[in-house]
């Protein structure tokens, strides 16, 4: 077993879960938007150390702030901010490629907003399930599904695991995914089951059992996409920030490929 791994995740839990119940919305989306800001930087900075690219990463930092004001810009102008934003951003690019007499290049842009959209808007819908009624109790669900997803993936696979999935992750089994899926609807399931006794809830256990499996499998592309981009840089982890976990991407990665889809499916409840 992996020691740093189990202090990191023992040590890490309880920052999480304060996290969580003692910070108000714009205290919340304060520290997503810090978190994102150290997981963009990884993102490019796989980028940079491998000499694959050189991303402008001012760009994928400033727009980091953008997670942090969600609950404060008013709702009927965030529509129009990221209508204008987006060629906004495509527009500075492409004039510091100009200006830099193509020393930034299309393989650069497209690295930055690549890292924008992959990283800095899947972690906006953290903020913004945060944000719904009952957002407190409700944004717990996507880190139980990733966290289900993972632990019983990770048991499953080193004990019982024997068919390799995928080359992308050579470690990842068939065992340990399907491990993962039943880890997921586990801990959704008693999680939905302390709503209901605790906060007179009424969810109902069939609905979040298939939202589980959703998640579970989104958490798991989320996993084999973050190996993807690490696979193609050359990087075993985007950092050594989390002993036992590597960096922030790396611990997100599950979790912020669940969010989107659990923000639309979280508001039909």
């Amino acid at each position: 077993m992996d020691i740093k791994r189990v202090l990191t995740g023992v040590i890490g839990f309880p920052v999480i879960a304060a996290i969580l119940i003692f910070s108000n919305t714009y205290i919340f989306d304060g520290i997503v938007a810090i978190i994102a800001l150290i997981a963009v930087h990884e993102f490019y900075n796989s980028f940079i150390v491998t000499k694959k690219a050189k991303p402008v990463t001012f760009l994928g930092y400033i727009s980091c702030i953008g997670i942090a004001l969600i609950h404060i810009i008013p709702k009927e102008y965030l529509p129009l901010i990221v209508t204008l934003l987006i060629p906004a951003i495509i527009l500075i690019l492409f004039a510091e490629s100009i200006f830099s007499k193509m020393k930034t290049n299309i393989i650069d842009i497209s690295v930055t907003l690549f890292g924008m959209s992959y990283v800095l808007v899947f972690f906006s819908f953290i903020a913004l399930i945060r944000g719904l009624n009952n957002g407190n109790l409700l944004v717990w669900y996507i880190f139980m599904a990733a966290w289900g997803t993972d632990i019983l993936a990770y048991l499953v696979g080193k004990y019982l695991g024997k068919h390799k999935f995928s080359e992308i992750s050579p470690k990842k089994t068939i065992e340990g995914c399907i491990g993962g899926l039943i880890g997921a609807v586990l801990f959704v399931l008693i999680y939905t089951a302390f709503l209901n006794k605790v906060f007179n809830t009424n969810i109902s256990y069939i609905l979040m059992t298939s939202y589980a499996i959703i998640w579970s499998i989104l958490g798991q592309i989320g996993d084999f996409a973050a190996s993807t981009v690490k696979r193609y840089t050359g990087i075993k982890d985007y950092s050594n920030l989390l002993p036992g976990h590597g960096g922030m991407l790396d611990r997100f990665d599950s979790v912020i490929f669940i969010a989107p889809f659990a923000y639309i499916l979280l508001m039909l409840i």
